[in-house]
């Protein structure tokens, strides 16, 4: 597997970049403030085809492969991890599943709009009692006739504070458990269909995080995504490619974080010289170059799975959670020793590194906790060896 980037990819990593930093870093730091949510970015963003990277041409999408989706959401992130994350859930958690079971009709209407930036999507699956045991499902979806009445809570909802349309997770049969469990393509402008205020949080804080309260919410029928019983399939397998896109978003905070640590390092001085001559924080520098990359190679190496299995039909859960785990921890030590490194002035808000670690740490906890992926991968690993334990 080659992971070294082709001509067309450094030239996408070289036009985000600049996107990044001229467009996106004025305003990163206000919006972390204020919780602001950046519609108008997000707009920017779709414009430039960053909606919906790995969206087909012929429904909007920019049609590149799932590594340039990586390297769009790690230069994002590297300056704004709220706009990151934004549109890693309208890429990867909602245009990516109506891609894979949506029918024709719902691509035209839902995804076209969604990965040209038109529209904004986010993805409703946690309850106030189905977090990590996601299949724990409350919201109750009941037929009626060419629709499906819908009641129930969902929490931590991020972009949910603009959405346009909220893919959500449902129990249509509870007898039958996780197979009971539907997805429905919903217009969040139907009657019944309410939004809390957005939620301040420690990081990501205009990443517009809501809860959404549905009551009897009607669906039509023909907005159900995929079989009905086939939901929990649907967002566990959107939730393996989400989780390429947090892992991009770590190494992004982290790479910022590392920059600015070796920057730092240079100007402060200390005893009469820069702090960067001090063996301490040169180990420190090399633990973070070593980690950062290390985390880098890990979410290409499961982008560039995620694409093969397009066409292959194959799964990349490990190789998922292998990358998403491993970044989203790195990006905690990284961040930690860039804002030990800049001392007290690390704990103010005139650096760059207060805002990176209290991004990076979202990271292990969204789209899966650690825990969880240890799970995960420790499956994968009987499963490969022919001793599955779930």
């Amino acid at each position: 597997m080659n992971l070294d980037l082709n001509e067309e990819q450094q030239l996408l990593r070289d036009s985000v970049r600049a996107f990044a930093e001229e467009v996106v870093r004025p305003r990163a730091a206000v919006i972390d403030q204020t919780g602001e949510f950046p519609k108008d970015l997000f707009s920017a963003a779709g414009e430039l085809g960053l909606a919906g990277v790995a969206v087909p041409t012929e429904y909007g999408g920019s049609g590149m492969d799932v590594v340039s989706y990586a390297i769009v959401i790690e230069e994002i992130s590297r300056v704004c991890a709220n706009m990151g994350v934004i549109l890693s859930v309208n890429n990867s958690l909602v245009c990516d599943p109506i891609e894979k079971f949506g029918n024709e009709d719902q691509k035209k209407r839902f995804l076209t709009p969604l990965a040209r930036g038109e529209k904004l999507g986010c993805f409703a699956l946690t309850e106030p009692d189905a977090g990590s045991d996601a299949g724990n499902q409350k919201t109750r979806a009941v037929r009626e006739g060419d629709a499906y009445r819908i009641s129930g809570q969902k929490v931590f909802i991020t972009c949910g504070q603009a959405a346009d349309v909220c893919l959500l997770f449902a129990m249509t049969n509870p007898e039958k458990k996780t197979r009971g469990i539907s997805a429905f393509l919903v217009d969040a402008s139907s009657p019944g269909f309410d939004r809390s205020r957005h939620q301040v949080k420690l990081g990501v804080n205009a990443s517009g995080t809501v809860e959404i309260f549905l009551t009897d919410v009607l669906v039509p029928a023909a907005d159900r995504l995929g079989e009905e019983g086939e939901g929990f399939k649907i967002a566990m397998t959107t939730l393996d490619g989400g989780r390429i896109g947090i892992a991009a978003q770590a190494v992004g905070i982290a790479q910022e974080a590392f920059e600015a640590a070796v920057s730092y390092s240079r100007a402060r001085k200390a005893f009469g010289r820069p702090i960067a001559d001090f063996q301490a924080l040169r180990f420190y520098l090399a633990d973070m170059a070593t980690d950062v990359d290390a985390a880098r190679l890990l979410t290409r190496k499961a982008a560039a799975a995620k694409q093969e299995a397009k066409t292959s039909g194959g799964r990349y859960s490990m190789e998922a959670a292998v990358a998403k785990l491993f970044a989203a921890e790195m990006a905690q030590r990284v961040t930690t020793k860039a804002l030990q490194m800049h001392g007290g002035y690390g704990y103010t808000k005139e650096y760059p590194v207060e805002r990176n670690f209290r991004d990076a740490r979202i990271t292990e906890i969204y789209e899966g906790t650690s825990e969880i992926h240890r799970l995960i991968i420790a499956r994968e690993i009987f499963r490969d060896s022919g001793l599955a334990i779930g």
